[in-house]
Formats: structure tokens, sequence, C-alpha cells
């Protein structure tokens, strides 16, 4: 058989705004996702098949054509790579991120990040950075602003102490820029109640801080996408309205924010409503910000029963349905994907099974339900 080199001309792309509109049911929302998919994530292409010497195949050769990649960010946080407990379980981490995943949340958790002043954990970010840059997986740094630990060695004056967050932001984004080129910026400024969290920043500075951090990040690295994260932005309730009233003041200022992350992590007594996530996502593309699923997980009380990682699947397939048929949703990211790593038993008793594989890396309902929506099955 003769080779063959192929040239594509137009490649898979996103295409027009979708019209999906808040007052749209569930059943609207759901029923009508996959032709939105198709609309938005896909387009016609033209391929020319041409031998080596440049001129056109004969008629009726057999010709195999695989997608290999795609735009869209599937993902995990990949905070377990060579942290694993053996040997085995490190390499089934390695196979199954690289065969699953094309999107990777690198920690810099400032009080884990930099346990000891002026001694900045660079060299564990440098070689999950080469991993990724060897598996073709994009890389997002996360987060560069979030007071829920401070380290150890931040002074108790406020102007001290922002002055070395902000320090922090610029060394991080310019240190990595061209490898990193995504940051949640700032984590989790939102109080449940809506009103702005209690930090030595807000105490001491205002809610200034916020647009500061964006700004540094923004001279640190002109070309990185900057995103603000936070846990409730898709429902409903004071806290969503908050986020988003706090995101539009940011980008009606010009504050270079870019998109914002929908953390979603979820039990199966309290999930989002498709149509809510669809409608908070769509206001949000009204002031021209991406968004992302940045941190998914459906936490199940135990035992998992078959009816349960059922139930589960569906919430994983209707989030990522939402997300496709949302033009401005640019990444879906799990929290995890093996039951083996999950921070859930630790933080909610009673509850575990949260992810895509068990703990023996095997696939559940919720995967094979993610992977029919990525047409991967």
């Amino acid at each position: 058989m003769n080779k063959v080199g192929i040239v594509l001309i137009l490649a898979i792309s996103i295409g027009a705004l979708a019209d999906v509109r808040a007052d749209m049911s569930k059943e609207e929302i759901l029923t009508g996702a996959d032709e939105r998919i198709i609309q938005i994530r896909t387009t016609d292409a033209v391929l020319r098949l041409v031998g080596l010497d440049g001129k056109a195949v004969q008629e009726g050769l057999p010709v195999r054509i695989e997608q290999r990649q795609h735009k869209f960010l599937f993902g995990c946080n990949i905070f377990m790579l060579n942290r694993c407990r053996t040997a085995d379980d490190n390499r089934a981490y390695e196979r199954y991120f690289s065969e699953l995943l094309n999107y990777a949340t690198l920690p810099f958790y400032w009080w884990n990040y930099t346990r000891e002043k002026g001694r900045p954990a660079d060299a564990r970010t440098d070689d999950i950075i080469r991993w990724c840059t060897a598996h073709d997986v994009t890389m997002k740094g996360h987060p560069l602003a979030w007071n829920y630990v401070d380290p150890r060695w931040l002074p108790a004056d406020p102007l001290a102490a922002m002055g070395l967050q902000m320090d922090r932001i610029e060394r991080c984004v310019k240190r990595f820029a061209g490898d990193i080129d995504i940051w949640d910026v700032v984590n989790e400024a939102v109080a449940g109640d809506g009103s702005l969290t209690d930090t030595i920043w807000l105490r001491g500075i205002g809610p200034e801080y916020i647009d500061m951090a964006f700004r540094w990040a923004h001279e640190a690295d002109p070309d990185a996408l900057l995103f603000y994260n936070d846990w409730g932005g898709e429902g409903q309730g004071p806290k969503c309205d908050a986020i988003h009233a706090l995101v539009r003041d940011l980008w009606q200022r010009g504050v270079p924010i870019h998109g914002v992350g929908l953390q979603m992590h979820v039990g199966l007594d309290a999930c989002p409503e498709p149509q809510d996530v669809a409608a908070n996502m769509e206001r949000l593309a009204a002031l021209g910000l991406e968004v992302q699923i940045t941190e998914m997980d459906v936490r199940i009380e135990m035992p998992a029963t078959q009816e349960k990682l059922d139930e589960q699947a569906r919430v994983y397939r209707d989030m990522l349905q939402v997300c496709l048929s949302a033009d401005n949703c640019t990444g879906f990211v799990l929290w995890g994907f093996t039951d083996s790593h999950s921070w859930i038993p630790d933080f909610f008793q009673g509850c575990g099974a949260a992810l895509i594989f068990d703990e023996a890396y095997d696939p559940k309902p919720g995967c094979n339900a993610l992977m029919d929506v990525l047409g991967e099955r």
C-alpha cells in the first residue's frame, strides 16, 4: 500500500455563540445539548490526501482518520504525580492521566509551596512541567492568592504581608511563563452569605487587594489567562449572585480578569440544576468571560450502591453536557480521578467514592458517562 500524507485544511474549532436562555427548563437544556455541542464544538473539514510525491492518492485507497487531540480542556489536578503510595500506583496514575486527560492543575498553595521564607518548591513544579510537556498536557497554576491558611512566617502587618503576596504573584507568574499560561489568581474571596471572606488583606487593605492581585499577575505575564475561582457560583443564592457581582465589577473597571472557575464540589443530595449552571455561564459570557468547571467531584454517602453510582454518573454527564454546550466554557476539571487519592473522606464523614475511577483504577459509571459525552467510546 502506498504511504500517504494527510493535510488538514480546516481544523475542528469552536464556532458560533450558543443560544442558551436563562428561562429554559432542565429538560430543554439537556435535550438540546447534543445539538448545541455539535454546533459549537465542530465544523466541516476538507481533507486532501496526497502521497509522498505530493500527488493525490488513487481513488478507492483505504484510509483511516483518527482525531488525536481536541481543543477542549478536560483535566484534573495533578497533585499526586510521583506521590502515590507504591511504584505500581505511580505508574497507574501516570498511565491513566496521560491517556484520559489533556489539562492539569498544578498546586501553588502558598503555605505549602513556600514553607520556609525564601525557599519556594520550584523543583517539584519543574518536574511536573516536564512530565506535562512530554505528554502534551496544558497546565494551570492554582491558586496565587487564597488565605485559607497563611504561611507561618507571614508578618501580622497587613501592608507588609500584602507586599510579600504581590512579590509572590509576580515571581510565580514570571518564573513559569511559557509553561503555565493559565492561573487561578484569587480563590474563594466570597463567603457563603455573599460577603467578602474575612482575611488579613480585607481587614488591612480592603477589597482592592483583589484588583491588585489581578493587575500584578497581568503585568508579570500579559499573555496569561487569569481566572477568579470559587464554589457556589454555579447555582442560586446570595453567594452565587455575589460572585457574579464581584467579577462584573472587576470587568467593568478594566481589571484584567479573563475567566471564572466554578468549583462544583457537590453531593448527590445537593447538586446544581443544569438550567441554573447554563444561565450562570450565559451571564458570564455576556461579560466576555471564559468559564471552566474547575474542581468537580460528586460525593456519595457510603455505601456506594449501584443506584448511587448511576445517579453520580448522571450528574457528571449533565454537567459536562452543559459545559460543552456553552461556547464560553473552555474546560472541565475533576478534583482527582481515582478514589484511591481523594480528599472527600477526610472532610465529609461517611462520604466517599466521589471520583470516576475506583481505588483499583477501574472505571465507574461516571467515567463511562463522561467518555460518552466526549465521544471517546
